[in-house]
């Protein structure tokens, strides 16, 4: 029924923008999150050929853990509460590659939440020490991981990951590595990459397995649609990026479907840029994601938005939208509202 009834809607945008505003009016009233937290990119060499990246071998670096260190001070002192950490994978990454770069960043901090290392990591790692996913994970969190992002994913079906991302995981080793870090107590994020080849069924696919996942395991913190990047890729030169009316409806479908289940949807602005951003935030998003203070990977594929919005921006953003600004959390525990205030 759930399923037929957002089919309908999909053909009906303005009443899925008015649904899911309603229902993420029930859910979070008009407070709208952010999160002060910086992102690592600690290398750009990968093994991965995936169609969509604009990020491999740009520069082939891998920072030290000096420059790791340097990064985590600074965003210590900016008062972020998180850093994420991703990177390409290194052919010889194995798990002392990973637990080396969770131990820089406890020698500075022990109490900055850590955000890291995709599915595809904690895969590529296990792979690489012939050891299982739960050993992997179990090893990381002792080190000082707190919680995973749920990138990788791009679309969760297998027929459209054999064309975009081939040498990846597959659906089901991604929820594998999901499924385990929730089990052990490992919270994560959902996303989803979309608007090149993939189909309206297949979004919808995608979003059946995240829901499933969050029925059984209640891990999922946000979920975060993703539109593509569709510059300096081979995936962009045969696929046409969304465009701004069907991101906000992909974000309404978003909410609708994980209705109840996942409380946070996530508007990404260096995705979408500030205005759509904003707008979303009447079809279904609550969350403006975080001030990032470093964002790569979006930027080599072609995002405007920039790589750094300053918390007085964002709070701006989302009270000129109408909406209550709150500092957030990684886990969504409110930090500070800001009603009435600028």
């Amino acid at each position: 029924m759930l399923e037929m009834n957002v089919k309908e809607l999909i053909k009906n945008p303005y009443r899925s923008f008015e649904l899911a505003d309603r229902l993420r009016d029930e859910l979070k009233g008009d407070v709208v999150t952010f999160v002060i937290n910086r992102n690592i990119n600690f290398t750009d060499i990968c093994v991965n050929r995936c169609l969509f990246c604009s990020y491999r071998n740009r520069k082939k670096f891998v920072l030290s853990e000096e420059e790791i260190k340097k990064k985590v001070k600074e965003a210590v002192d900016y008062g972020c509460t998180e850093v994420t950490v991703q990177g390409g994978l290194l052919p010889d990454a194995g798990l002392d590659f990973y637990v080396s770069i969770l131990r820089a960043i406890r020698d500075v901090s022990r109490d900055i939440h850590v955000h890291a290392f995709s599915p595809m990591e904690v895969y590529h790692a296990a792979r690489n020490e012939g050891i299982d996913i739960e050993d992997v994970l179990r090893e990381l969190k002792k080190a000082g991981l707190n919680s995973i992002p749920g990138t990788a994913a791009e679309i969760l079906v297998d027929r459209v990951r054999k064309v975009i991302c081939p040498d990846k995981l597959t659906t089901d080793e991604w929820r594998e590595v999901i499924t385990t870090a929730h089990d052990l107590g490992i919270s994560t994020t959902a996303t989803m990459m979309y608007g090149h080849i993939e189909t309206w069924e297949d979004r919808l696919e995608h979003l059946r397995l995240i829901r499933s996942i969050q029925e059984e395991t209640g891990g999922f913190t946000e979920f975060i649609p993703l539109p593509f990047m569709n510059k300096n890729n081979r995936l962009g030169k045969i696929a046409k990026p969304s465009n701004g009316f069907e991101d906000l409806l992909v974000i309404a479908i978003s909410r609708i479907y994980l209705y109840p289940l996942v409380e946070n949807i996530q508007a990404s602005w260096v995705k979408l840029g500030k205005k759509l951003a904003q707008a979303s935030l009447h079809t279904g998003a609550n969350d403006f994601g975080g001030t990032l203070m470093e964002e790569n990977i979006s930027r080599s594929a072609g995002a405007t938005s920039g790589e750094f919005m300053s918390p007085e921006e964002i709070r701006e953003a989302i009270q000129s939208a109408n909406r209550i600004p709150a500092q957030r959390d990684t886990l969504y525990r409110i930090l500070r509202t800001y009603e009435g205030q600028i």
